[in-house]
């Protein structure tokens, strides 16, 4: 089953998520790769692609795993938690219906 982790960033997080990105997107490219993996990106803090200096205010990520549990304690392992740059993380139940 699909899962939606959303995170939420701390306030000025830029320098925190450039500390720990590289170990944040191998994770993610692991799921890719194991075909686990919908979608993933942040949350630009402005109207842009390109947010610059402006940052991110969180996170979103969708994945398969084997219950609420694994997809849970995936998330807590995050290399962005270590490094301070989430506040808040949510794990939900996804269900993909389009496309």
């Amino acid at each position: 089953m699909y899962y939606s982790i959303f995170a939420h960033d701390v306030k000025n997080s830029l320098d925190l998520r450039a500390s720990a990105r590289s170990a944040h997107i191998k994770r993610l490219q692991v799921l890719n790769e194991q075909g686990r993996l919908l979608l993933a990106g942040p949350n630009p803090a402005i109207d842009t692609n390109e947010s610059g200096d402006a940052g991110f205010t969180g996170s979103l990520i969708v994945a398969e795993f084997d219950s609420l549990e694994t997809a849970q304690t995936w998330a807590n392992a995050d290399p962005y938690i270590n490094a301070g740059v989430y506040e808040k993380v949510e794990v939900k139940p996804f269900k993909k219906v389009l496309p």
